[in-house]
């Protein structure tokens, strides 16, 4: 049974409830010496704490992606045999309609990066709409943090609606959003290319090429963005950077340290090279960046932007901030960030035609 599917979910919520109903009906019936009747009683509230846990910890792991399997939880993998991943070459994936707001979804193994990972798709009212069956639209890859998941934008990020919502205020012209999972596999590498693990080739060659084959997308880096909050900001910040001839735009929500992460790329030439300050100081790619945070937000302070801010000047990178007054590195603070992010990548990439 899958550490991730719902029958195990179910099975463990009857399991919790026949503890319950089993508790109640037995702690009167005990019988024997008191040590006994006492030893009998706390494994029966042990056993519903045990399983009550086990939904809470499951209904997270689902949630936010923190273990794909078995193996995954209990430390048995081999991360270093990408090839190994299984799924459904791009042409041959299937998208299945999901229950929450019209969302596609479906699971394929990229070609030129040897990952295999799930991609939500939410297409835009206007795409189906008579007046546009032969337009193309452009495209807003939307990138969770870690740990997390692309339902972390559905369940905590208020997509497809919060979108919606500025869609039908004219606030934005119509996209098509794309989630894909950030780490395949469950190994974050920060969106970066390493010998076993080409993650940096899964977002920005995989991923489109998908999209490409299943939608009616707009051609060249004018119609495609990248928008992320946590570890999916620093991604967005660097994406363009790197694949300029595929992104034109990105909205950093709330990065991690665009200088990089010690604890995710070890190495500090790898780190240094594929971190955001470094590629804006040695960029030659007009792309425009938005970048976002709260002046309370601890682990993604306003400091980590204007230092990019600042190796970004001399480049011909365009570059704008945003520092909310208030709110923590949260949902709700990523959330109050989405209309001056969408609005900006409305600015910047073509409307669908």
């Amino acid at each position: 049974m899958s550490l991730t599917g719902t029958p195990f979910f179910v099975a463990l919520i009857v399991a919790t409830v026949v503890a319950m109903v089993g508790t109640i009906t037995l702690w009167a019936r005990i019988r024997g010496p008191r040590p006994v009747r006492w030893l009998a009683h706390a494994a029966m509230i042990g056993l519903c704490q045990l399983t009550a846990i086990s939904v809470v910890a499951t209904w997270i792991n689902n949630s936010y992606g923190l273990y794909a399997s078995w193996d995954d939880l209990m430390g048995n993998t081999d991360n270093t045999n990408a090839v190994a991943m299984p799924g459904p070459p791009a042409q041959r994936a299937k998208f299945n309609h999901s229950t929450k707001g019209g969302v596609l979804d479906t699971y394929f193994h990229g070609q030129k990066s040897a990952l295999s990972g799930q991609v939500l798709v939410w297409k835009p009212p206007q795409y189906d709409e008579p007046a546009y069956k032969n337009k193309r639209f452009p495209v807003i890859m939307l990138l969770h943090g870690v740990p997390g998941s692309p339902q972390s934008w559905l369940e905590h990020g208020g997509m497809p609606g919060a979108f919606s919502n500025l869609l039908k205020q004219n606030k934005v012209h119509p996209f098509i959003l794309v989630m894909p999972v950030v780490n395949p596999g469950s190994v974050d590498t920060d969106c970066t290319d390493l010998p076993n693990r080409k993650v940096a080739t899964w977002m920005s060659v995989d991923v489109p090429d998908l999209i490409r084959h299943k939608f009616r997308t707009l051609r060249g880096a004018g119609g495609w963005g990248v928008m992320g909050f946590s570890t999916g900001g620093f991604c967005a910040a660097k994406l363009p950077l790197q694949y300029s001839k595929v992104f034109g735009a990105s909205a950093a929500l709330d990065p991690d340290p665009l200088t990089g992460d010690e604890s995710v790329l070890p190495n500090p030439t790898v780190r240094r090279r594929n971190s955001p300050t470094y590629l804006v100081r040695h960029t030659k790619s007009h792309v425009s960046l938005f970048l976002a945070t709260s002046r309370e937000d601890r682990l993604s302070p306003p400091s980590y932007i204007t230092q990019f801010q600042a190796a970004a000047a001399s480049s011909p990178v365009t570059v704008r901030t945003l520092f909310l007054p208030n709110g923590g590195h949260n949902y709700n603070t990523w959330s109050a960030e989405y209309p001056s992010a969408f609005a900006w990548l409305s600015q910047w990439l073509s409307a669908p035609h």
